[in-house]
C-alpha cells in the first residue's frame, strides 16, 4: 500500500509538472499575443487616422489652392479693368481712344504673369500677344485658348491640355459698344498641385517617423499595462500544493491593479483553505492513533473468556465513542472559517445567560453562582456561542473540584457584549495563557478531573473568532481563573483584501 501511495505521489508531482510547464508556455503566449495584439490595434488605428488626415488635408490643400488661383486670375483682371478706365497711357499720358492695341501693350509691358500664369490678347478674335511667367518663351495659343479669344461675355473655367488642367478668365474689351478684343488669364493648377503633393509628401514622411517612435513606445508601455498580467501568470505558476505564499505586488488603483487584489485574495483563500485541511490530516492522524492502537491491541489479545469479551468490548466502544467525539471537534474547528458557520439571529443577553447558568451547572458538582446580567439585545449565533461557553465551564470544572465555586456573568456594554466564566482553581501562568487555545493543549498543573483531546478552548476561540470577537484570559497563579467572552453587538463586517 505504502508502494502505491509513493506511485502515486510521484505520478501526481510529474503530472503537476508537466501542467504547470504546460501552463507556463500558454501563459507567455498570451501575454505576447495580448501584447501584439494592443500594439497592432493602436497602429492600425494611427495609420488609418493617419491617412484620413491626409486625405482630408489633401482636399482642404487643393480646395484652397482653387481659391487662391481664381484670386489670382480676379485681380490680374482688375488690374486691366482698372488701366481701361483710366483711358490714358501712363507712359505718356495721352488718352487711349479706342486703341485697343496700344491698351494690350501697356499692360502686357507692366505687368508680369506669376508662376504658373500666362497673359493672352486677342484682337478682333486673332491672337496678338501674350506674355509667360518665363521671360523669352513665347506661347503658341492652344485650340481652347483661340476658341476664348471670342468670347461675348466674362467667362470662368478650366480646360485641360495634355492631362494638363489650366483654370482661366476671360473678359471682351468693347469700344464704343462693339467687341474689339479680347484679354484671357490662364493658370496652370499642376504646379500648385505639385506643391500640395510635395506638402502632403513631407508631412507623410513625418508622420511615418512618429507612427514608429509612437509604436515603440506603445510596446513599452503595453509591456508596462500588462506587467501585472505577467506576475499573475508567474505567481500562479509558482503556486504549489505545498506553497501558497506568493502574493502579487498591487500598485495603482486601476482595473488590472483590481484584478491582482482578487487574485491575492484568492489565494489567500486558498492557502487558508489547504492550512486547514492540513492542520486537519496532522490533527486526525496524531490522535487517532492512540485509540486505534488501543482498539487494535485489545482485538489482537481478545480471547473466548466470556467476561474477558466483554471487558474488551467495553473498552473498544469507549474509544469509538471519543474517536468519533474527536472527529466531530476536528470537523467544526475545519468549518470555523467557513462563511456558512454562523447562523445569526438577534438574541437576549439576560436570557441567554440564565440559560448558560442552567447548562453548565449538570456539567459538575460545583458551586455554581450567577456573577451578573447584562440587558440588551446582540446578533450572534446562540448555539455556537452556548458551545463556546460551554467549553469555557467545561475547562473551569475539570480544574476545579467538587464544591468550588464557578461563577457565569455578563454584561452590555456600548457596542459590545461580554461573557464570562470565574473559577476558584489554580489559575493559568502567564506563559500558558496563549498556549491553551491552541489544538491538543495539555498542562500539568492544579486540579485535572477529565481527560479530554484538548480541542475545547481552541473551539471556543474558533466560534469567537467568527464572530469578530476574542477572548480574554487574567488569572493569578494559585487564585483562580476568569476567561471572558467579548463579542460585538451587530455582526461582523466580511471583506475581501
Amino acid at each position: 500500500m505504502t508502494g502505491m501511495m509513493g506511485m502515486m505521489g510521484t505520478t501526481g508531482a510529474t503530472t503537476m509538472t508537466e501542467t504547470t510547464d504546460t501552463t507556463a508556455g500558454i501563459g507567455r503566449g498570451r501575454l505576447s499575443s495580448a501584447r501584439v495584439r494592443i500594439l497592432a490595434s493602436m497602429i492600425a488605428l494611427l495609420a488609418l487616422s493617419t491617412l484620413a488626415t491626409f486625405l482630408l488635408e489633401r482636399q482642404i490643400l487643393l480646395s484652397r489652392v482653387g481659391e487662391r488661383v481664381d484670386d489670382s486670375l480676379t485681380q490680374e483682371v482688375e488690374e486691366f479693368r482698372r488701366l481701361v478706365r483710366v483711358g490714358r497711357n501712363p507712359l505718356d499720358g495721352r488718352p487711349f481712344g479706342g486703341d485697343v492695341r496700344a491698351i494690350f501693350d501697356v499692360f502686357l509691358s507692366r505687368n508680369v504673369p506669376g508662376e504658373g500664369e500666362a497673359f493672352y490678347t486677342f484682337l478682333d478674335g486673332k491672337p496678338y500677344r501674350s506674355s509667360a511667367a518665363a521671360p523669352g518663351v513665347r506661347l503658341e495659343p492652344s485650340e481652347q485658348v483661340l476658341d476664348l479669344g471670342r468670347v461675348a461675355g466674362v467667362e470662368r473655367g478650366e480646360f485641360s491640355r495634355g492631362g494638363e488642367e489650366t483654370r482661366f478668365l476671360a473678359v471682351p474689351v468693347d469700344v464704343r459698344g462693339r467687341p474689339r478684343g479680347t484679354f484671357l488669364v490662364t493658370v496652370a493648377l499642376s504646379a500648385e498641385e505639385e506643391e500640395v503633393t510635395e506638402a502632403v509628401e513631407v508631412a507623410a514622411g513625418v508622420s511615418a517617423a512618429v507612427l514608429v517612435v509612437v509604436a515603440a513606445l506603445a510596446f513599452l508601455v503595453a509591456g508596462r499595462v500588462l506587467a501585472p498580467l505577467r506576475q499573475v501568470t508567474e505567481t500562479a505558476r509558482s503556486i504549489t500544493e505545498t506553497d501558497l505564499t506568493g502574493r502579487i505586488a498591487v500598485e495603482g488603483n486601476d482595473e488590472i491593479a483590481e484584478l491582482a487584489r482578487t487574485f491575492n485574495a484568492m489565494l489567500a483563500r486558498l492557502e487558508e483553505a489547504f492550512g486547514t485541511q492540513k492542520q486537519f490530516i496532522s490533527d486526525a492522524g496524531h490522535e487517532l492513533r492512540t485509540p486505534i492502537t488501543v482498539i487494535r491491541g485489545h482485538l489482537e489479545l481478545l480471547g473466548d473468556d466470556p467476561e474477558e469479551r466483554a471487558e474488551v468490548i467495553e473498552i473498544v466502544t469507549d474509544e469509538l465513542d471519543r474517536m468519533s467525539r474527536l472527529v466531530d471537534d476536528l470537523l467544526l474547528l475545519a468549518k470555523a472559517s467557513r462563511p456558512d458557520f454562523l447562523r445569526m439571529e438577534d438574541v437576549d443577553l439576560d436570557v441567554l445567560t440564565e440559560e448558560l447558568l442552567a447548562k453548565a451547572s449538570a456539567l459538575a458538582p460545583r458551586d455554581w453562582r450567577l456573577e451578573g446580567t447584562g440587558t440588551g439585545r446582540l446578533t450572534a449565533d446562540r448555539q455556537r456561542l452556548t458551545q463556546a461557553v460551554m467549553n469555557l465551564a467545561r475547562n473551569a470544572a475539570e480544574h476545579t473540584s467538587e464544591g468550588d465555586r464557578i461563577g457565569v456573568g455578563s454584561a452590555f456594554l456600548p457596542g459590545e457584549a461580554r461573557i464570562w466564566v470565574i473559577d476558584s482553581g489554580p489559575g493559568v501562568p502567564e506563559s500558558e495563557r496563549e498556549l491553551i487555545f491552541e489544538r491538543f493543549a495539555r498542562f500539568e498543573h492544579g486540579a485535572r478531573n477529565a481527560e479530554g483531546a484538548g480541542l475545547g478552548l481552541a473551539i471556543a476561540r474558533a466560534v469567537i473568532d467568527a464572530h469578530g470577537g476574542r477572548i480574554e484570559v487574567a488569572s493569578r497563579d494559585g487564585h483562580g481563573a476568569i476567561f471572558t467572552i467579548v463579542v460585538p453587538t451587530e455582526p461582523p463586517k466580511v471583506s475581501l483584501q
